[in-house]
């Protein structure tokens, strides 16, 4: 395990799209159980995340950035945003995703420092939406000044409706002044 100082911070490339759609299919493996079918998240989930991760990163695109935090071993932590995403909620923090052994180094919060430093180059506001479930991750987002705004049934990975179970709740954490979370990191 790297310091954080040793961690390089990057924007992602196509060539990453495998290794983000691991880390994202772990994540979601950890953390949505329950919420997610289970034969979706021991089946499919990864080939999901590879094609999401596959378009995405596969051309360049000045409405979305996704950084990367890197050590030496590889790829230790994502931040996906879409900019301008909500004329009200202003840029979408869809994803951040840390590698499990290596949570509450500090990671976390450089990516959301990093994300709110980007957003407010363009002057909007930050969101993310993450399933009420995830005990963890909505402290994580309160403790940076995130505050929940919102509570939805969220709609099935893909559309399908046998990726989730029952109906999920998905809470909207937003920052109107994403400068809150520059403490971060």
């Amino acid at each position: 395990m790297a310091s954080l100082d040793d961690l390089q911070f990057r924007q992602a490339t196509a060539s990453d799209a495998e290794a983000v759609a691991a880390l994202h299919a772990d994540s979601w493996r950890r953390h949505y159980r329950g919420a997610y079918s289970d034969a979706f998240l021991d089946g499919d989930v990864y080939a999901d995340r590879l094609t999401i991760w596959s378009e995405r990163l596969g051309e360049p695109d000045a409405g979305s950035q996704t950084i990367l935090a890197q050590d030496r071993d590889g790829l230790v932590g994502f931040a996906h945003t879409v900019f301008d995403d909500d004329p009200r909620w202003g840029a979408l923090l869809d994803n951040l995703h840390v590698v499990y052994g290596e949570k509450r180094r500090g990671v976390g919060s450089r990516l959301l420092a990093l994300t709110a430093q980007a957003v407010l180059e363009r002057g909007t506001g930050l969101y993310l939406w993450v399933l009420e479930q995830n005990g963890d991750a909505r402290a994580f987002y309160e403790a940076r000044g995130g505050r929940c705004a919102e509570r939805l049934v969220i709609s099935p990975p893909g559309g399908m409706t046998g990726r989730i179970n029952g109906s999920p709740v998905g809470l909207r954490y937003a920052w109107a002044d994403p400068a809150v979370a520059l403490g971060s990191g």
